[in-house]
């Protein structure tokens, strides 16, 4: 295991506080994710389900948690199912979780091989009244792909057709948006990792580079500090490229006089960190570049002051657009008398001229996955972490800003995780000229 464990109590409280949702009678089932393939005999990189994982702590395939509060018998309330390594596996593949592993991890006592899993469930819902069952339900999932989770569910149905079926998403989704002190840490080391590797770049981007030395860059100082690398495939983009909202190519040669927006991060244990910069590729912002970035620059710092316990996001949101307009029109880019009716603001109907250089939000949330679990319709809490990353891209001229932070909801104030990441034009002009 390249990083550090979570302790097993932060999982044993995640179980905890989901179980107590679960009605009397209720049985849940979460499953990890599909190890996919690739061609020939090739397989991706195992990237587990972020619900399980936030449950138990496991980074393996074919494991299955089963809760089931109010059973009988008090070991049957947590029962997790791992996978059951051999010899071979243990050649080709790497020793997997032994049963006293898998309880050190969790916390769980009740441990059994996955190829029992049929057996012992049929037992459990003769007891059981009602399933809960799990599926990404994320606002923006899109997939042709059938996951362990929708067989899992086809099969339930098939079998046990008595049984009412609820989805687990809404409350996993809702305990996941808080964040406890572990996580947040998780989260710190993950950002500090971020830091370090933005900072090495400071010190090697110049006229000539390509992007994806930049990315080689990056990557070279994630891997050094125990990180398993990106937390998603890096945004490296100099000069038009970054009108591209999710330019991923990071194949083109960085020109002087141009722009370099770096959207890339770290992960660590499974959590994800964020972060967008912008630097000039010889060092030094021209004086429209420097007009639009400081613009972009007091965006970002508005938005902080937007992020309280209470607000809805959508609230924030539209604060930003409403001075982000505002901006816009100083830099000549929006005319006043184009300034966007109530009818956009109150009711969102039509497209007013500033989306045509603003068109995505400022906020989401963040953690095991970067665009992270939410219930839009819940507002904002204490130990929310969020992401502030405002942009401005000017086709036209080839130009585009783009800054993001990261930002813990306090209960007085907030607290910036990327407060020592360089941030101010000065500042990072000078890094990259020292």
């Amino acid at each position: 295991m390249r990083y550090t464990r979570l302790p097993a109590s932060v999982f044993e409280a995640n179980r905890a506080r989901l179980s107590a949702m679960l009605p009397e009678g209720a049985l849940a089932i979460v499953s990890a994710n599909d190890v996919m393939p690739t061609n020939a005999d090739g397989t991706m990189g195992f990237v587990q389900n972020s619900d399980l994982y936030y449950l138990t702590g496991v980074d393996q395939e074919e494991t299955v948690l089963v809760l089931f509060p109010s059973a009988r018998d008090p070991k049957k309330r947590a029962i997790l199912f791992v996978r059951e390594t051999s010899e071979l596996i243990a050649i080709w593949e790497g020793a997997k979780l032994t049963k006293a592993e898998a309880r050190e991890v969790t916390g769980i006592e009740t441990i059994y091989w996955t190829s029992d899993l049929d057996r012992h469930l049929r037992d459990l819902l003769f007891e059981a009244d009602t399933i809960y069952l799990n599926l990404n339900q994320h606002l923006r999932a899109a997939s042709d792909v059938q996951t362990r989770e929708r067989r899992l569910v086809d099969e339930i149905r098939r079998d046990y057709p008595l049984h009412p079926l609820k989805k687990l998403a809404p409350m996993l989704y809702g305990l996941r948006m808080v964040k406890s002190p572990e996580e947040l840490e998780a989260l710190r080391e993950a950002t500090r990792t971020t830091d370090a590797g933005f900072r090495r770049l400071l010190a090697f981007v110049k006229p000539g580079v390509q992007e994806f030395e930049v990315e080689a860059e990056m990557m070279h100082e994630y891997l050094r500090r125990r990180s398993r690398g990106f937390s998603y495939p890096p945004i490296i983009a100099s000069g038009k490229n970054a009108c591209v909202l999710h330019y991923v190519e990071n194949n083109a040669t960085c020109e002087d006089g141009d722009l370099l927006l770096l959207d890339c991060a770290a992960e660590y244990a499974n959590y994800r960190s964020d972060m967008t910069r912008t630097i000039p590729v010889n060092g030094k912002f021209t004086e429209r570049q420097r007009a639009v970035y400081d613009a972009v620059l007091r965006i970002l710092k508005f938005t902080v002051t937007q992020l309280r316990p209470g607000v809805l996001p959508k609230e924030v949101q539209k604060a930003v657009e409403k001075e982000m307009e505002n901006e816009l029109i100083g830099l000549g880019l929006v005319k006043e008398e184009e300034r966007a009716t109530d009818d956009y603001f109150e009711r969102g109907e039509g497209k007013p001229a500033f989306r045509n250089y603003f068109m995505h939000g400022v906020s989401h949330q963040i953690g095991i996955d970067v665009h992270d679990v939410n219930l839009p319709w819940v507002p904002l809490a204490v130990n929310m972490i969020v992401t502030v990353e405002p942009g401005i891209y000017i086709r036209e001229e080839n130009l585009a800003v783009r800054l993001e932070n990261l930002i813990v909801i306090g209960e007085t104030e907030n607290e910036d995780m990327m407060a020592n990441t360089p941030l101010e034009a000065d500042e990072i002009e000078a890094l990259m000229n020292a």
